[in-house]
């Protein structure tokens, strides 16, 4: 297998959330939604994980987080530092705020040598976004790629949301339209926008493929963002407005992988007890599923037949 590499960026301050939400504790034994991506993404092949950081919580991270896995996959830390700018550039001095996702990413050009997978660090994604984007560059994929939700499987039982909605030619991304104040009514699902919506369109939930060529585009598109805000300190270089520049100009093509898992992620403190609930649900779900495999091979191992192994499944 290609050697993947799992790209977390978990340097956002928190601001809405209170506090450090990279380090709650949402599952059962204390685990924190970081946890369970890097669980994940062993399980579906991945080699090594690289965090992205802010400095001054390292050792609270190393601690809670990136140590319990030195003997369980390859381990890297960079910091997301705000005077990592191109040449002839300054942090403006009042400036507190990251850079945004698409400084995060080109933070790590060093870390990384072959395709990976991006993702913020406080949403859980499931197993099975892991194993498409596994799978597509195991299998000699050498684009980028997008893991596209279900829509009506990241909405909130709390309230409205946005989603990024994506349009797509076989299977290749066209643009991922932002829609806001999306939330069920009743038999329906109304938003902002004049479209009839099912529940079945993809949506963009920030977990992307990339080869190393994404540190080329971003360090001239960085530069360029630079040029037109860096005195707007609250202005962002993110990863979506990359990723749609480059399919507009036809410079990538970026793969839709559809998945089957649900989406959840704590943007305020109000959400992390539902996100313990469903990953509580989850969790009990899953043992029950491998419960029933379990049975299913002791009954046939009662009767003689052959019994599958863990490659056969």
């Amino acid at each position: 297998m290609k050697n993947i590499t799992l790209l977390v960026m978990a340097a956002g301050m928190g601001s809405r959330y209170g506090g450090l939400k990279q380090l709650d504790e949402v599952g059962p034994n204390g685990q924190t939604i970081i946890d369970f991506s890097v669980f994940d993404a062993i399980r579906a092949g991945f080699s090594k994980v690289v965090f992205i950081i802010r400095e001054d919580f390292k050792d609270q991270f190393k601690e809670k987080v990136s140590d319990k896995y030195a003997n369980m996959i390859e381990v890297e830390i960079v910091y997301q530092d705000l005077k990592d700018l191109p040449s002839g550039y300054s942090n403006p001095e009042k400036r507190s705020k990251p850079w945004g996702t698409g400084h995060a990413i080109l933070s790590a050009r060093d870390a990384i040598t072959g395709p990976f997978a991006a993702i913020n660090g406080d949403d859980f994604y499931g197993k099975d976004s892991f194993k498409i984007i596994a799978d597509y560059y195991s299998g000699g994929g050498n684009q980028f790629t997008m893991a596209a939700f279900q829509l009506d499987k990241t909405l909130s039982d709390y309230g409205s949301v946005s989603r990024g909605i994506c349009e797509q030619k076989r299977d290749e991304l066209i643009t991922v339209i932002e829609t806001h104040d999306i939330k069920r009514n009743r038999d329906e699902i109304t938003c902002d926008r004049d479209i009839n919506l099912s529940g079945k369109e993809l949506v963009s939930m920030n977990m992307w493929g990339f080869t190393p060529l994404i540190f080329s585009h971003l360090e001239s598109m960085f530069s360029k963002f630079l040029n037109d805000n860096i005195h707007d300190l609250k202005s962002e270089f993110l990863i979506p407005s990359v990723v749609n520049t480059l399919i507009k100009k036809e410079i990538e093509v970026v793969n839709v992988l559809k998945t089957d898992s649900k989406w959840f992620g704590v943007t305020y403190i109000e959400d992390k007890p539902f996100v313990k609930t469903q990953i509580k649900n989850l969790l009990e779900a899953m043992n029950n599923e491998e419960k029933k495999v379990q049975e299913k091979i002791n009954a046939k191992k009662q009767k003689g037949a052959k019994v599958k192994t863990e490659k056969d499944w």
